[in-house]
Protein backbone atom coordinates (compact mmCIF):
# COMPACT_ATOMS: atom_id res chain seq x y z
CA UNK A 1 0.00 0.00 0.00
CA UNK A 2 2.84 2.39 0.86
CA UNK A 3 4.52 1.64 -2.46
CA UNK A 4 1.28 2.34 -4.33
CA UNK A 5 0.90 5.69 -2.55
CA UNK A 6 4.43 6.65 -3.64
CA UNK A 7 3.92 5.55 -7.26
CA UNK A 8 0.58 7.28 -7.82
CA UNK A 9 1.99 10.88 -7.86
CA UNK A 10 4.78 9.74 -10.23
CA UNK A 11 2.27 8.09 -12.58
CA UNK A 12 0.11 11.21 -12.51
CA UNK A 13 3.08 13.46 -13.45
CA UNK A 14 4.06 11.06 -16.24
CA UNK A 15 0.52 11.14 -17.59
CA UNK A 16 0.57 14.97 -17.64
CA UNK A 17 3.91 14.92 -19.47
CA UNK A 18 2.52 12.58 -22.16
CA UNK A 19 -0.70 14.50 -22.64
CA UNK A 20 0.84 18.03 -22.66
CA UNK A 21 2.36 17.91 -26.16
CA UNK A 22 -0.91 16.57 -27.60
CA UNK A 23 -2.82 19.47 -26.05
CA UNK A 24 -0.39 22.08 -27.54
CA UNK A 25 -0.65 20.53 -31.01
CA UNK A 26 -4.41 20.86 -30.81
CA UNK A 27 -3.94 24.56 -30.13
CA UNK A 28 -1.63 25.08 -33.09
CA UNK A 29 1.68 23.59 -32.07
CA UNK A 30 2.91 26.47 -29.90
CA UNK A 31 3.00 27.27 -26.25
CA UNK A 32 -0.35 26.64 -24.57
CA UNK A 33 -2.84 29.54 -25.04
CA UNK A 34 -0.51 31.30 -27.53
CA UNK A 35 -2.51 32.38 -30.63
CA UNK A 36 -1.46 31.19 -34.05
CA UNK A 37 0.66 33.63 -36.06
CA UNK A 38 -0.53 35.09 -39.35
CA UNK A 39 1.97 35.41 -42.16
CA UNK A 40 1.56 38.50 -44.34
CA UNK A 41 2.25 37.71 -48.02
CA UNK A 42 4.92 39.87 -49.66
CA UNK A 43 3.32 40.24 -53.10
CA UNK A 44 0.99 43.08 -52.08
CA UNK A 45 -2.16 41.18 -52.98
CA UNK A 46 -5.52 41.81 -51.30
CA UNK A 47 -6.03 39.28 -48.51
CA UNK A 48 -9.34 37.44 -48.11
CA UNK A 49 -10.00 37.14 -44.38
CA UNK A 50 -12.72 35.45 -42.33
CA UNK A 51 -13.57 34.97 -38.67
CA UNK A 52 -10.91 32.28 -38.27
CA UNK A 53 -7.90 34.46 -39.16
CA UNK A 54 -9.06 38.08 -38.94
CA UNK A 55 -7.82 38.86 -35.44
CA UNK A 56 -4.48 37.18 -36.18
CA UNK A 57 -4.08 39.36 -39.28
CA UNK A 58 -4.84 42.50 -37.24
CA UNK A 59 -2.10 41.52 -34.79
CA UNK A 60 0.38 40.71 -37.54
CA UNK A 61 0.09 43.97 -39.52
CA UNK A 62 0.98 47.37 -38.06
CA UNK A 63 -1.45 48.90 -40.53
CA UNK A 64 -4.28 46.83 -41.99
CA UNK A 65 -6.81 48.41 -44.36
CA UNK A 66 -9.99 46.31 -44.48
CA UNK A 67 -12.90 46.35 -46.92
CA UNK A 68 -16.01 44.91 -45.26
CA UNK A 69 -18.08 44.02 -48.33
CA UNK A 70 -21.08 42.05 -49.57
CA UNK A 71 -20.89 40.03 -52.81
CA UNK A 72 -24.20 41.45 -54.07
CA UNK A 73 -23.26 45.11 -53.44
CA UNK A 74 -22.69 47.13 -56.64
CA UNK A 75 -20.51 49.72 -54.88
CA UNK A 76 -18.35 46.89 -53.54
CA UNK A 77 -17.91 45.46 -57.03
CA UNK A 78 -16.75 48.83 -58.35
CA UNK A 79 -14.37 49.26 -55.41
CA UNK A 80 -12.66 45.87 -55.83
CA UNK A 81 -10.45 46.77 -58.85
CA UNK A 82 -9.42 50.02 -57.15
CA UNK A 83 -8.22 48.04 -54.12
CA UNK A 84 -6.40 45.57 -56.37
CA UNK A 85 -4.57 48.49 -57.97
CA UNK A 86 -3.77 50.26 -54.70
CA UNK A 87 -2.72 47.20 -52.66
CA UNK A 88 0.80 46.63 -54.13
CA UNK A 89 1.55 50.37 -53.95
CA UNK A 90 0.49 50.52 -50.30
CA UNK A 91 2.52 47.41 -49.51
CA UNK A 92 5.62 49.05 -50.99
CA UNK A 93 5.47 52.25 -48.91
CA UNK A 94 8.17 53.01 -46.35
CA UNK A 95 5.37 52.42 -43.84
CA UNK A 96 3.63 49.40 -45.44
CA UNK A 97 -0.15 49.10 -45.37
CA UNK A 98 -1.72 45.67 -45.91
CA UNK A 99 -5.05 45.57 -47.76
CA UNK A 100 -7.64 42.92 -46.92
CA UNK A 101 -11.33 42.23 -47.42
CA UNK A 102 -14.00 40.42 -45.41
CA UNK A 103 -17.33 39.12 -46.65
CA UNK A 104 -19.31 40.80 -43.88
CA UNK A 105 -22.59 39.50 -45.30
CA UNK A 106 -21.39 35.95 -44.63
CA UNK A 107 -19.38 36.65 -41.45
CA UNK A 108 -21.96 38.92 -39.85
CA UNK A 109 -20.74 38.48 -36.29
CA UNK A 110 -17.32 39.80 -37.33
CA UNK A 111 -18.88 42.77 -39.12
CA UNK A 112 -21.15 43.50 -36.18
CA UNK A 113 -18.17 43.55 -33.83
CA UNK A 114 -16.75 46.53 -35.73
CA UNK A 115 -20.05 48.31 -36.29
CA UNK A 116 -20.48 47.47 -39.97
CA UNK A 117 -24.01 48.51 -40.96
CA UNK A 118 -23.56 49.21 -44.67
CA UNK A 119 -21.48 48.11 -47.61
CA UNK A 120 -18.74 48.74 -48.31
CA UNK A 121 -17.39 49.82 -44.92
CA UNK A 122 -13.68 50.65 -44.99
CA UNK A 123 -11.49 50.63 -41.88
CA UNK A 124 -7.83 51.25 -41.18
CA UNK A 125 -6.51 49.23 -38.22
CA UNK A 126 -3.65 51.25 -36.74
CA UNK A 127 -1.76 48.78 -34.52
CA UNK A 128 -5.08 47.07 -33.84
CA UNK A 129 -7.14 50.23 -33.32
CA UNK A 130 -9.91 50.58 -35.94
CA UNK A 131 -10.56 53.91 -37.68
CA UNK A 132 -13.34 54.20 -40.26
CA UNK A 133 -12.16 55.54 -43.61
CA UNK A 134 -14.57 57.80 -45.52
CA UNK A 135 -12.23 59.36 -48.08
CA UNK A 136 -11.88 58.85 -51.82
CA UNK A 137 -12.10 55.30 -53.20
CA UNK A 138 -10.11 56.09 -56.32
CA UNK A 139 -6.91 54.00 -56.24
CA UNK A 140 -4.51 56.95 -56.60
CA UNK A 141 -6.27 59.16 -54.05
CA UNK A 142 -6.78 56.19 -51.73
CA UNK A 143 -3.01 55.69 -51.62
CA UNK A 144 -2.40 59.39 -50.92
CA UNK A 145 -5.01 59.51 -48.16
CA UNK A 146 -3.80 56.37 -46.40
CA UNK A 147 -0.17 57.44 -46.71
CA UNK A 148 -1.16 60.62 -44.89
CA UNK A 149 -3.06 58.74 -42.16
CA UNK A 150 -0.11 56.51 -41.22
CA UNK A 151 2.44 59.35 -41.23
CA UNK A 152 3.55 60.97 -37.94
CA UNK A 153 1.38 63.85 -36.75
CA UNK A 154 4.46 66.08 -36.93
CA UNK A 155 7.69 65.06 -38.69
CA UNK A 156 10.95 66.37 -37.21
CA UNK A 157 13.44 67.39 -39.93
CA UNK A 158 17.12 67.68 -39.07
CA UNK A 159 18.65 68.90 -42.36
CA UNK A 160 18.02 70.44 -45.77
CA UNK A 161 17.95 66.98 -47.34
CA UNK A 162 15.34 65.86 -44.80
CA UNK A 163 13.19 68.87 -45.71
CA UNK A 164 13.46 68.08 -49.42
CA UNK A 165 12.64 64.41 -48.75
CA UNK A 166 9.60 65.35 -46.66
CA UNK A 167 8.20 67.64 -49.37
CA UNK A 168 8.83 65.07 -52.11
CA UNK A 169 7.19 62.26 -50.14
CA UNK A 170 4.16 64.40 -49.28
CA UNK A 171 3.22 64.89 -52.94
CA UNK A 172 0.63 67.46 -54.04
CA UNK A 173 -2.65 66.15 -52.66
CA UNK A 174 -2.46 67.95 -49.29
CA UNK A 175 -1.14 71.31 -48.03
CA UNK A 176 2.16 71.23 -46.10
CA UNK A 177 3.23 73.17 -43.01
CA UNK A 178 6.94 73.47 -42.24
CA UNK A 179 7.89 75.16 -38.98
CA UNK A 180 11.38 76.63 -39.38
CA UNK A 181 12.73 77.06 -35.87
CA UNK A 182 9.25 76.41 -34.48
CA UNK A 183 9.11 74.22 -31.39
CA UNK A 184 7.30 70.95 -32.06
CA UNK A 185 5.08 71.45 -29.01
CA UNK A 186 3.53 74.55 -30.60
CA UNK A 187 2.12 72.69 -33.59
CA UNK A 188 1.69 69.13 -32.29
CA UNK A 189 -1.93 69.84 -31.29
CA UNK A 190 -2.78 70.96 -34.83
CA UNK A 191 -0.81 68.11 -36.38
CA UNK A 192 -3.23 65.78 -34.62
CA UNK A 193 -6.37 67.86 -35.16
CA UNK A 194 -5.81 68.36 -38.90
CA UNK A 195 -4.03 65.08 -39.59
CA UNK A 196 -6.51 64.10 -42.33
CA UNK A 197 -6.10 67.42 -44.13
CA UNK A 198 -2.43 68.44 -44.14
CA UNK A 199 1.20 67.44 -43.53
CA UNK A 200 2.98 69.00 -40.55
CA UNK A 201 6.70 69.21 -39.82
CA UNK A 202 9.23 71.21 -37.88
CA UNK A 203 12.74 71.93 -39.22
CA UNK A 204 15.34 72.06 -36.47
CA UNK A 205 18.36 72.62 -38.69
CA UNK A 206 18.34 74.34 -42.09
CA UNK A 207 20.50 76.55 -44.26
CA UNK A 208 20.00 80.01 -45.73
CA UNK A 209 19.19 78.27 -49.01
CA UNK A 210 15.97 77.02 -47.44
CA UNK A 211 15.13 80.57 -46.32
CA UNK A 212 15.42 81.67 -49.96
CA UNK A 213 13.43 78.74 -51.31
CA UNK A 214 10.55 79.26 -48.85
CA UNK A 215 10.79 83.07 -48.88
CA UNK A 216 11.12 83.91 -45.18
CA UNK A 217 13.70 86.26 -43.64
CA UNK A 218 13.49 85.46 -39.95
CA UNK A 219 12.43 82.67 -37.64
CA UNK A 220 10.56 81.12 -36.00
CA UNK A 221 8.39 81.00 -39.11
CA UNK A 222 5.63 78.61 -40.13
CA UNK A 223 5.53 78.22 -43.90
CA UNK A 224 2.36 76.99 -45.58
CA UNK A 225 2.77 75.36 -48.98
CA UNK A 226 -0.13 74.29 -51.18
CA UNK A 227 1.63 72.52 -54.07
CA UNK A 228 -1.61 71.62 -55.85
CA UNK A 229 -2.39 75.32 -56.37
CA UNK A 230 1.20 76.62 -56.35
CA UNK A 231 0.60 78.83 -53.31
CA UNK A 232 2.86 79.65 -50.38
CA UNK A 233 2.55 81.92 -47.33
CA UNK A 234 4.48 82.64 -44.13
CA UNK A 235 3.31 83.11 -40.54
CA UNK A 236 5.70 84.80 -38.09
CA UNK A 237 3.44 84.72 -35.06
CA UNK A 238 2.20 85.32 -32.52
CA UNK A 239 2.06 81.59 -31.82
CA UNK A 240 -0.25 82.02 -28.86
CA UNK A 241 -4.03 82.23 -28.76
CA UNK A 242 -6.09 81.64 -31.87
CA UNK A 243 -3.72 83.33 -34.33
CA UNK A 244 -1.79 80.17 -35.18
CA UNK A 245 -4.85 77.99 -35.69
CA UNK A 246 -6.54 80.69 -37.77
CA UNK A 247 -3.52 80.73 -40.10
CA UNK A 248 -3.49 76.93 -40.37
CA UNK A 249 -7.24 76.65 -40.93
CA UNK A 250 -7.26 79.36 -43.60
CA UNK A 251 -4.24 77.84 -45.37
CA UNK A 252 -5.97 74.48 -45.83
CA UNK A 253 -7.78 76.03 -48.80
CA UNK A 254 -6.24 77.95 -51.70
CA UNK A 255 -6.88 81.71 -51.88
CA UNK A 256 -9.35 81.16 -54.72
CA UNK A 257 -11.12 77.82 -54.63
CA UNK A 258 -12.27 76.13 -57.84
CA UNK A 259 -15.65 74.69 -56.88
CA UNK A 260 -16.12 70.97 -57.48
CA UNK A 261 -17.47 67.99 -55.56
CA UNK A 262 -14.27 67.65 -53.56
CA UNK A 263 -13.85 71.32 -52.59
CA UNK A 264 -17.54 71.74 -51.65
CA UNK A 265 -16.88 69.33 -48.77
CA UNK A 266 -13.86 71.41 -47.71
CA UNK A 267 -15.91 74.61 -47.79
CA UNK A 268 -18.57 73.10 -45.53
CA UNK A 269 -15.87 71.95 -43.08
CA UNK A 270 -14.14 75.36 -43.10
CA UNK A 271 -17.06 77.25 -41.61
CA UNK A 272 -16.43 80.65 -43.25
CA UNK A 273 -18.89 82.17 -45.71
CA UNK A 274 -17.93 81.86 -49.37
CA UNK A 275 -17.81 84.69 -51.88
CA UNK A 276 -18.95 82.67 -54.88
CA UNK A 277 -18.40 83.94 -58.42
CA UNK A 278 -20.36 82.09 -61.11
CA UNK A 279 -18.93 82.29 -64.62
CA UNK A 280 -20.34 81.11 -67.90
CA UNK A 281 -17.26 78.95 -68.48
CA UNK A 282 -14.02 78.65 -66.51
CA UNK A 283 -12.07 78.34 -69.77
CA UNK A 284 -13.33 81.70 -71.05
CA UNK A 285 -10.54 84.10 -72.04
CA UNK A 286 -11.57 86.65 -69.37
CA UNK A 287 -11.67 84.11 -66.52
CA UNK A 288 -7.94 84.25 -65.57
CA UNK A 289 -8.17 88.03 -65.15
CA UNK A 290 -11.22 87.73 -62.88
CA UNK A 291 -9.64 84.93 -60.82
CA UNK A 292 -6.54 87.13 -60.34
CA UNK A 293 -8.78 89.91 -58.97
CA UNK A 294 -10.51 87.43 -56.63
CA UNK A 295 -7.10 86.26 -55.40
CA UNK A 296 -6.14 89.84 -54.47
CA UNK A 297 -9.46 90.28 -52.66
CA UNK A 298 -8.92 87.02 -50.77
CA UNK A 299 -5.54 88.28 -49.54
CA UNK A 300 -7.27 91.25 -47.90
CA UNK A 301 -10.36 89.44 -46.59
CA UNK A 302 -9.27 86.37 -44.66
CA UNK A 303 -12.61 86.03 -42.91
CA UNK A 304 -14.16 84.97 -46.23
CA UNK A 305 -13.41 82.19 -48.70
CA UNK A 306 -13.36 83.11 -52.39
CA UNK A 307 -14.55 80.49 -54.84
CA UNK A 308 -15.48 80.32 -58.50
CA UNK A 309 -17.07 77.90 -60.96
CA UNK A 310 -18.49 77.84 -64.45
CA UNK A 311 -22.05 76.98 -65.44
CA UNK A 312 -20.62 74.72 -68.13
CA UNK A 313 -18.50 72.91 -65.53
CA UNK A 314 -21.31 72.14 -63.03
CA UNK A 315 -24.75 73.16 -64.29
CA UNK A 316 -26.78 71.45 -61.54
CA UNK A 317 -24.88 73.25 -58.79
CA UNK A 318 -25.10 76.71 -60.35
CA UNK A 319 -28.86 76.36 -61.02
CA UNK A 320 -29.49 76.29 -57.26
CA UNK A 321 -28.38 79.95 -57.17
CA UNK A 322 -30.95 81.07 -59.74
CA UNK A 323 -28.52 81.87 -62.54
CA UNK A 324 -31.11 81.46 -65.32
CA UNK A 325 -31.63 84.86 -66.93
CA UNK A 326 -28.83 86.40 -64.85
CA UNK A 327 -25.98 88.32 -66.39
CA UNK A 328 -22.72 86.47 -65.81
CA UNK A 329 -20.33 86.62 -64.05
CA UNK A 330 -22.60 86.68 -61.00
CA UNK A 331 -21.20 87.19 -57.49
CA UNK A 332 -22.91 86.22 -54.22
CA UNK A 333 -22.05 85.30 -50.61
CA UNK A 334 -23.05 81.72 -49.73
CA UNK A 335 -23.24 80.42 -46.17
CA UNK A 336 -22.42 76.88 -47.52
CA UNK A 337 -25.82 75.74 -46.21
CA UNK A 338 -29.31 76.94 -47.10
CA UNK A 339 -28.89 80.68 -47.72
CA UNK A 340 -27.00 83.11 -49.88
CA UNK A 341 -26.89 86.91 -50.15
CA UNK A 342 -26.81 89.26 -53.11
CA UNK A 343 -25.58 92.85 -52.79
CA UNK A 344 -28.01 95.42 -54.13
CA UNK A 345 -26.63 96.97 -57.30
CA UNK A 346 -23.76 94.45 -57.51
CA UNK A 347 -25.49 91.27 -58.61
CA UNK A 348 -23.23 90.90 -61.65
CA UNK A 349 -19.69 91.94 -62.59
CA UNK A 350 -19.33 94.28 -65.54
CA UNK A 351 -16.40 96.23 -66.91
CA UNK A 352 -13.52 96.73 -64.48
CA UNK A 353 -13.45 93.57 -62.35
CA UNK A 354 -11.28 95.14 -59.64
CA UNK A 355 -13.59 98.05 -58.88
CA UNK A 356 -16.69 95.84 -59.20
CA UNK A 357 -15.43 93.29 -56.67
CA UNK A 358 -14.39 96.11 -54.30
CA UNK A 359 -17.85 97.67 -54.59
CA UNK A 360 -19.46 94.29 -53.94
CA UNK A 361 -17.42 93.71 -50.78
CA UNK A 362 -18.10 97.26 -49.57
CA UNK A 363 -21.83 96.71 -50.00
CA UNK A 364 -21.65 93.36 -48.23
CA UNK A 365 -19.75 94.85 -45.27
CA UNK A 366 -22.28 97.66 -45.06
CA UNK A 367 -25.16 95.18 -44.95
CA UNK A 368 -26.76 96.25 -48.25
CA UNK A 369 -27.75 92.68 -49.00
CA UNK A 370 -30.83 90.63 -49.81
CA UNK A 371 -30.98 87.13 -48.35
CA UNK A 372 -32.28 84.32 -50.53
CA UNK A 373 -32.89 80.62 -50.05
CA UNK A 374 -30.83 78.20 -52.06
CA UNK A 375 -33.16 76.99 -54.81
CA UNK A 376 -34.54 73.42 -54.75
CA UNK A 377 -32.85 72.73 -51.43
CA UNK A 378 -29.18 72.96 -50.63
CA UNK A 379 -26.72 72.09 -53.41
CA UNK A 380 -25.98 68.41 -53.09
CA UNK A 381 -23.33 66.12 -54.44
CA UNK A 382 -26.09 63.96 -55.87
CA UNK A 383 -27.02 66.56 -58.49
CA UNK A 384 -30.44 67.71 -59.61
CA UNK A 385 -30.51 65.47 -62.67
CA UNK A 386 -30.34 62.44 -60.37
CA UNK A 387 -33.22 63.84 -58.32
CA UNK A 388 -35.33 64.31 -61.44
CA UNK A 389 -34.62 60.74 -62.48
CA UNK A 390 -35.62 59.48 -59.02
CA UNK A 391 -38.93 61.39 -59.16
CA UNK A 392 -39.61 60.00 -62.65
CA UNK A 393 -38.95 56.44 -61.50
CA UNK A 394 -41.31 56.84 -58.55
CA UNK A 395 -44.01 58.21 -60.86
CA UNK A 396 -43.59 55.27 -63.25
CA UNK A 397 -43.80 52.82 -60.34
CA UNK A 398 -47.03 54.43 -59.07
CA UNK A 399 -48.53 54.32 -62.58
CA UNK A 400 -47.65 50.65 -62.99
CA UNK A 401 -49.22 49.80 -59.65
CA UNK A 402 -52.38 51.72 -60.60
CA UNK A 403 -52.85 50.08 -64.01
CA UNK A 404 -51.98 46.68 -62.55
CA UNK A 405 -54.83 47.13 -60.05
CA UNK A 406 -57.21 48.20 -62.82
CA UNK A 407 -56.36 45.05 -64.79
CA UNK A 408 -57.06 42.83 -61.82
CA UNK A 409 -60.51 44.42 -61.34
CA UNK A 410 -61.42 43.78 -64.99
CA UNK A 411 -60.28 40.18 -64.85
CA UNK A 412 -61.91 39.23 -61.55
CA UNK A 413 -65.56 38.86 -62.83
CA UNK A 414 -64.44 36.60 -65.68
CA UNK A 415 -62.62 34.29 -63.28
CA UNK A 416 -65.69 34.16 -61.06
CA UNK A 417 -67.93 33.42 -64.05
CA UNK A 418 -65.65 30.64 -65.28
CA UNK A 419 -65.69 29.07 -61.86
Amino acid sequence: MALRRRLLPLLFLALLFVLRPQSCVARGGGVEDEPAEFEIPRDGSVLELDDSNFEAAVRAADYLFVDFYAPWCGHCKRLAPQLDEAAPVLAGLSTPIVVAKVNADKYRKLGSKYGVDGFPTLMLFDHGVPLEYTGSRNAKLLVENLKKLVAPDVSVLESDSAIKGFVEAAGISFPLFIGFGVDESLISEYGTKYKNKAWFSTAKDFSEDMMVVYDFDKFPALVSVNPKYNEQSVFYGPFEGTFLEDFIRQSLLPLTVPINKETVKLLKDDGRKTVLTILDDESDENSPQLIKVLRSAANANHDLVFGYLGVNQWLEFTETFDVKGSQLPKIIVWDTKEEYEVVEGSESLEGDYGSQVSRFLEGYRAGRTIKKKVGRGSPTLLGLNAIYILILLVAILVALMYFSGQGEEEQQPRRTHED
